[in-house]
């Protein structure tokens, strides 16, 4: 973990994760979590969300946080401006990559469906079965294609469904058939979930590209997360929390644990620090 900030002092930037973390079981944010946020920015520190939602999945949360501007979206790979609802940074994966990687997976493990997020919208293969969120918010449009091989812009993420294995075992058997050159792969689910971003991108790498642009060391930053995909930004952060909730991976490699997000667990630690 990255050497710890001081805690005389309240953190100059808060960054946190959504889904699992201040989102709670029911997909609300509660009331004293808002209230937390609020805390911090009246202390004069900076409060940024770091999620692996596209913007598409952003409308409802925006209005929670209306004084927010930038939040990071797609696991590191989009900055986006919540009040104008555009994408004003990208860090994105070639076409060709995408092609190269979903012919080495699918060579190696067929039985596996692909998606596309690009930075405005997305793309499915007709096996790939759609998110909860997806199937909620947008009935009856789900842009396919047959195959990822036909994608032809530059994409945000590239997810790869398989229907029988577990995140965690599925991580493992594409690190075997991947070069780490080509894409840095996670996952925020426990279901046979991946999310492959641009080779180097995570959420730690743009976050710190945020911090460098406002003047603030990885020293002064407080973390919050759940779930693999977090687990970048929580190293890189010189303080970092995991919610109760969190993946055991993420309970593991964090020092520091916090009520779930069903408690308010992010809330609690604020309070105690911008109180």
């Amino acid at each position: 973990m990255a050497p710890s900030f001081d805690r005389s002092m309240p953190p100059r930037l808060v960054a946190t994760d959504l889904d699992g973390t201040i989102v709670r079981s029911d997909g609300t944010v509660s009331a004293r979590t808002l209230a937390a946020f609020t805390l911090v920015e009246r202390a004069g520190s900076v409060f940024v969300l770091v999620t692996g939602r596209p913007p598409r999945w952003m409308r409802e949360i925006a209005d929670s946080f209306p004084d927010l501007g930038l939040a990071i979206c797609a696991n590191g790979a989009l900055v986006y401006d919540l009040r104008s609802e555009s994408v004003v940074q990208a860090h994105l994966i070639e076409p060709e990559t995408v092609h190269r990687v979903a012919a080495d997976l699918r060579a190696e493990l067929p039985e596996l469906a692909f998606a596309v997020e690009f930075a405005d919208g997305f793309q499915v293969e007709a096996g790939y079965h759609r998110a909860y969120w997806d199937g909620r918010r947008l009935p009856g449009e789900c842009p396919m294609v047959d195959t990822v091989l036909d994608v032809h812009a530059p994409a945000a993420k590239l997810l790869v469904q398989h229907p029988a294995m577990r995140a965690d075992a599925l991580l493992a058997r594409v690190g075997e058939i991947l070069s780490e050159d080509l894409v840095t792969v996670t996952h925020s689910s426990y279901r046979g979930l991946l999310e492959l971003s641009a080779a180097g991108v995570s959420k730690a790498t743009t976050l710190a590209r945020l911090c460098a642009d406002l003047g603030i060391g990885h020293r002064d930053v407080l973390a919050f997360g759940d779930m693999p995909n977090d687990l970048p930004m929580l190293a890189w952060a010189g303080g970092a929390y995991a919610v109760a909730n969190a993946h055991p991976t993420v309970l593991a490699a964090v020092a520091d644990h916090t009520e779930s997000n069903d408690d308010d667990g992010v809330a609690r630690v604020l309070e105690r620090l911008f109180g």
